[in-house]
C-alpha cells in the first residue's frame, strides 16, 4: 500500500489531482487577519495570494477548488476581505484557470462578496470535493476535504499536514488538507483519537497517514495508530 495517495500530488497547503487538472486548497480563512491578534509580516492578502502564484506556477491547473472556508466572517464584513478575495479571483483568473468554491462552514457570507458557491465539487476524474463539517453529499472513489485544520508536531514545532486515509470511508480514498492560512495553529492530529475530530470523515482516524510537505520535499509518516507510539 503506498504511502502517499498515487491519484494526487502534494504542494505547499493544498493538493493537485492530475487527472483532472484541478488545484484544491481549504481553509483560507479571509478575514481572519481582522479578527486575530496575530498579524502575518506581509499581511494577509500578499501572503494568500504570493502562495497561491507560486501554487499555479508549480501545476498549471484548469481549475482551482476552494473546499471551503474561503472566509472568516462572522455577522459584518471586514475593510478589506472583498478585496482579498478579488485578489485571489484574479490571480487564478490571470493563470487561465477556472475558480470553483464549495461552501464551509465559516462561509455564511459568500454573497457580500460576490461569490457563488457550491455543496460540492465532483472532478472530471470522479474525486469528489466539500468541506468536511457533515456527511459526504456524494457518494466517490476518492474524497478531498479540509476543516479539520490538521498539523503534526515534532519535537515541539507544528507542521501542518495532510491527512491521507487509503479506503477509510467505506472502501473510498479520503485526503484531508491543512488550512491554506498561515493563521491557524492547527489541530494536533496526535491526540485525534475516535469520535473526537471535527470532520466526519475522521471518525475513525487510526489509518490515516499525516503527510508534511516542507521546502518542497514530501515526508510521508506511518498512520496515526502507529505513529503516536513514534512521537
Amino acid at each position: 500500500m503506498s504511502d502517499t495517495p498515487p491519484w494526487l500530488a502534494f504542494g505547499e497547503r493544498a493538493a493537485y489531482v492530475p487527472a483532472a487538472d484541478a488545484l484544491v486548497l481549504a481553509d483560507v480563512h479571509v478575514g481572519r487577519d481582522a479578527a486575530s491578534d496575530i498579524a502575518l509580516p506581509l499581511g494577509e492578502r500578499a501572503d494568500l495570494v504570493e502562495r497561491l502564484d507560486a501554487l499555479l506556477a508549480e501545476f498549471e491547473p484548469a481549475t482551482v477548488v476552494v473546499a471551503g472556508d474561503l472566509l472568516h466572517v462572522r455577522g459584518n464584513v471586514p475593510d478589506g476581505v472583498p478585496e482579498t478575495v478579488d485578489a485571489i479571483e484574479a490571480a487564478v483568473r490571470d493563470a487561465g484557470a477556472s475558480f470553483r468554491v464549495v461552501r464551509g462552514n465559516h462561509d455564511a457570507m459568500l454573497d457580500a462578496v460576490g461569490v457563488d458557491a457550491e455543496e460540492s465539487v465532483v472532478l472530471s476524474d470522479g474525486t469528489a470535493v466539500w468541506h468536511g463539517h457533515d456527511d459526504p453529499p456524494v457518494d466517490a472513489e476518492r474524497y478531498v476535504v479540509g476543516h479539520e485544520h490538521p498539523a503534526v508536531e515534532i519535537e515541539g514545532t507544528r507542521h501542518p499536514c495532510f491527512l491521507y486515509g487509503p479506503r477509510q470511508h467505506e472502501g473510498s480514498d479520503v485526503v484531508v488538507l491543512p488550512a491554506f492560512t498561515r493563521l491557524a495553529p492547527g489541530t494536533n492530529v496526535a491526540g485525534l483519537r475516535r469520535n473526537d475530530s471535527l470532520s466526519t470523515m475522521l471518525s475513525d482516524p487510526e489509518g490515516f497517514r499525516p503527510v508534511v510537505v516542507s521546502e518542497g520535499e514530501t515526508l510521508a509518516f506511518p498512520a496515526l495508530g502507529e505513529f503516536r507510539g513514534l512521537l
